[in-house]
């Protein structure tokens, strides 16, 4: 019996704790959006990736030209200069192949490049949500832009616009919808 009562007290006591827990969402990408440096990262980061995406695709014209001409001047070549020139194009195909990974691959330099410009400005949003957090007395703030799917938001716990406003973004008269 005495068991029962003081599983009954921490279960009463869990539940309103619970139920004091305050939630809220907010939407990163719509904020990342509405900072000016976070346009000036992303268009660097276009830069940088159409001039690496250019002389990838120059380096594949250069492999695929040594092609043509190899198969265009087989029939002169001996056994030995054919296996020469064949490996000379695989050895242009592999360093290709480890250049796109060197740039476009996982810790490449594209992702690289992509963190340094990127993360300091997600960083302030963070920052900013917390201090929202912080003063609307949340336990948590969803983010409605990451990974978490939300099938249902109601727009009372969208506190976007809060941290808008702490990173001086904001405007009462812009709402997202």
């Amino acid at each position: 019996m005495r068991f029962q009562l003081i599983l009954l007290a921490i279960l009463c006591f869990g539940l309103t704790f619970a139920q004091a827990q305050k939630f809220g969402y907010m939407d990163s990408d719509f904020i990342l959006n509405k900072m000016p440096d976070y346009s000036k990262a992303q268009a660097e980061i276009e830069q940088l990736s159409a001039a690496w995406q250019k002389e990838i695709e120059e380096m594949q014209k250069k492999i695929e030209t040594s092609y043509s001409t190899f198969q265009s001047e087989q029939v002169l070549l001996t056994e030995e200069m054919k296996q020469e020139r064949l490996t000379e194009i695989k050895k242009k195909e592999s360093e290709l192949k480890d250049y796109q990974k060197k740039v476009f691959g996982f810790g490449g330099l594209f992702f690289l490049k992509k963190q340094e410009l990127i993360k300091p400005l997600q960083d302030k949003v963070f920052d900013a949500a917390g201090k929202v957090a912080k003063m609307k007395r949340l336990a948590i703030i969803f983010d409605k832009a990451g990974e978490l799917v939300m099938i249902y938001t109601d727009p009372i716990h969208d506190y976007t616009d809060f941290v808008l406003e702490e990173l001086g973004l904001g405007d009462p008269n812009d709402k997202i919808k």
